[in-house]
């Protein structure tokens, strides 16, 4: 029984994690724009990877604000709730107040029943480039990563990467970095959030989500952080529709590609 406990373990692990060693789409970060976006692009037939360095994917949304499991969205992202099985309360003609902790585990539930792989305790250190396009992802175990060990990491190859790091847009800041390239962004290279205004910031979050190079996207505060534009605080509608947008964006984009 032992064996076979371990290896029934390693070898679904090892055939999962094989499936997304050549993905269509690699996401980074597990918040709730990188969740919804591997949900969209998994019910769109596309082979998705989520990688989230954290044991639990989520993002900020687990703690709702300042611990108080609580968030609000906006009446225009209730269709996005309705579609995932999110209840949700009015407070005001457009505001509604949701709990974090079932909306967090319903987009990742929904996000993997919809066929996205989901890959926690991963580390993603670098890019791959290819023909001046980033083309996939270079992941190390978390705890590698974190501690600095010198340990060779492993390639993913994709179609396009998305950065949904959060604030720090982390994906975006390595690709600039390491290679002297230009983003889509009004100086070119990663700007830096703003502090708080919450309408400017939901209102750009989805704006700025797009594609900055070729075949990198952003979403959700890493979109506001590459742009340097505001941070909005425990509102999450921007953030559920940022990662619907950039679903159907990558998704033209991979289909111009073939």
């Amino acid at each position: 029984m032992e064996y076979q406990i371990s290896s029934g373990i390693v070898d679904s692990y090892f055939q999962k994690f094989k499936k997304i060693l050549n993905a269509d789409v690699g996401i980074v970060g597990g918040g709730p724009s990188g969740l919804l976006a591997a949900y969209f692009l998994a019910k769109a037939g596309q082979n998705v990877v989520l990688f989230e360095r954290k044991l639990a994917p989520g993002g900020g949304m687990w703690g709702g604000a300042m611990m108080f499991n609580d968030i609000i969205i906006q009446k225009d992202a209730l269709p996005i709730l309705d579609e995932m099985g999110i209840d949700h309360t009015n407070y005001t003609e457009d505001l509604y107040v949701i709990d974090s902790l079932q909306v967090t585990s319903a987009l990742i539930y929904r996000a993997s029943k919809a066929g996205a792989t989901l890959m926690n305790c991963i580390s993603v250190e670098d890019v791959v480039l290819q023909n001046n396009r980033v083309s996939g992802v270079v992941i190390n175990w978390a705890p590698v990563h974190r501690e600095r060990l010198h340990v060779d990491p492993i390639i993913v190859v994709s179609k396009a990467v998305l950065d949904a790091t959060g604030h720090d847009c982390e994906v975006a800041r390595i690709l600039e970095r390491k290679n002297g390239i230009k983003l889509e962004t009004p100086t070119g290279s990663v700007v830096g959030e703003k502090s708080m205004s919450v309408y400017e910031a939901e209102q750009a979050t989805i704006k700025n989500s797009k594609e900055i190079y070729p075949g990198l996207f952003v979403s959700g505060m890493a979109a506001n952080g590459v742009n340097g534009s505001y941070r909005m605080g425990p509102i999450f509608g921007g953030m559920l529709l940022s990662g619907k947008k950039i679903a159907d964006t990558i998704t033209r984009s991979i289909t111009e590609l073939v």
